[in-house]
């Protein structure tokens, strides 16, 4: 009876420090109805930290925060700095606004008007080692993006596909939006500064979260009108938050937007309604600044499939390429956004060109394909520097973009090459 009882305890033992190990691999989800920090879920702490490969500061270099759970290091990378942008510290904790648990880098715009930013890695490892690990979930949570008249601060993070957006509805000092499949976006317009970093300002903050996750990456930057370098302290939360108020109650299955002659037909269905207002369609000739150019009026409420119509004639922009996206609002004011797409519209004098989108690419590459090569046959391949095929599509020319998947390929410079009924056109990229 000694031997089975020792054995039995051991396994005992065994049983409970892997369920702790399991539990310490968990972001535990939100908890709590309070203001302020009351309402953080469990997650995931960056206070210490150290250099662990590269430049310090420099593109390459990466930092080891250690323990940011009982088990887990992080290891962050500064993958690309866009525009002149610069990292003036990794983890900025040195004026006590914010939180030391957060990770709160200090990013210096660059010297020219428009957008720039700082890209940031981040992948999880056991503790005191290099070997993946998997989160069952990550909450990801951008606080205090604000602004001024001439500065807009904005975070974009990268979660996987799957992952899911939490913000309050309400907001008035930021828009957010799903850019495509793994990227949510919240990008200040109000142009007011907040003072210090504070957790119950739901107005200017936004989470996004997935499961199972081992990486995920987050860009931060500003949107200028000015020439002039400025350094901002972010700070990102690894907790997550509940919103006072839940997001738009309608689901968008499909948008589309084809060029017939002189006239931009958009279209789109939504899978389920409740209470929604009406359909604002925004326009941009550069992809960042959009006005309306329509407002369709929905149908309040619906528990099946509802198809919308809007044609927006564009014989005077003079812009080659042209980007809508879809504002649904609802009976109390709250908002969301759909997905950006894409046309282009080129005059007969002009040569054959794509229009790629985003270009620097991360995952997903948007290719914007001439106008009288619809319901064509369309060849799309990805070339290397040195001339080698690295990926090929074949597309039937029933949408004017079609999308790429770029994940799998290494960074650096590529060709993208369209071929149609004996024409072809081409356009370099950067991949990140």
């Amino acid at each position: 009876m000694k031997t089975t009882s020792s054995l039995l305890n051991k396994v005992i033992r065994l049983f409970l420090a892997s369920a702790a190990v399991i539990s310490s691999l968990s972001v535990v989800a939100q908890s709590g109805n309070g203001g302020g920090s009351s309402q953080l879920s469990n997650g995931l702490k960056f206070e210490n930290y150290s250099l662990e490969a590269g430049t310090d500061l420099e593109i390459g270099a990466e930092y080891r925060f250690a323990s940011v759970n009982d088990t887990t290091d992080a290891i962050v990378r500064i993958d690309s700095l866009i525009n002149g942008a610069k990292v003036n510290k990794i983890d900025d904790n040195s004026n006590g606004t914010g939180y030391k648990a957060a990770f709160q880098p200090a990013v210096q715009s660059g010297n020219t008007t428009g957008r720039s930013y700082a890209v940031f890695t981040f992948r999880f490892v056991f503790k005191n080692s290099n070997t993946p690990v998997s989160l069952q979930e990550v909450n990801a949570t951008a606080l205090d993006l604000d602004g001024n008249n001439t500065l807009k601060e904005f975070a974009r993070i990268r979660i996987g596909n799957g992952g899911k957006m939490a913000y309050m509805s309400t907001t008035s000092d930021i828009t957010v939006a799903k850019t495509n499949t793994t990227d949510f976006q919240g990008e200040n317009i109000l142009g007011v500064e907040r003072n210090g970093i504070d957790t119950a300002s739901y107005n200017n903050m936004f989470t996004a979260s997935n499961t199972g996750i081992s990486s995920f990456s987050v860009a931060y930057g500003t949107v200028k009108t000015t020439s002039s370098a400025t350094v901002r302290q972010y700070s990102l939360y690894l907790k997550g938050f509940y919103y006072p108020a839940s997001t738009l109650p309608v689901k968008l299955s499909s948008f589309t937007a084809m060029l017939v002659k002189n006239t931009v037909n958009l279209a789109w269905v939504s899978a389920q309604e409740i209470n929604v207002s009406h359909f604002e369609v925004e326009r941009s000739t550069d992809g960042v600044n959009f006005s309306q150019a329509g407002l369709v009026f929905a149908y309040g409420s619906a528990a099946d499939k509802a198809s919308y119509q809007f044609n927006d004639n564009v014989t005077g922009i003079q812009h080659p390429v042209i980007y809508y996206r879809l504002r649904a609002v609802d009976a109390d004011g709250k908002n969301e956004y759909s997905e950006t797409r894409i046309i282009r519209i080129a005059p007969a004098q002009q040569l054959i060109s794509l229009q790629t989108f985003p270009n620097p690419v991360m995952n997903e590459l948007r290719v914007s394909l001439p106008a009288d090569w619809q319901n064509k046959q369309i060849t799309i391949e990805i070339l290397r520097a040195n001339g080698q095929v690295a990926g090929r599509q074949v597309a039937d020319g029933r949408s004017q973009t079609e999308t790429i998947n770029m994940s799998n390929l290494s960074s650096g410079f590529y060709i993208v090459k369209a071929s149609c009924a004996g024409q072809t056109a081409q356009q370099k990229i950067i991949k990140h």
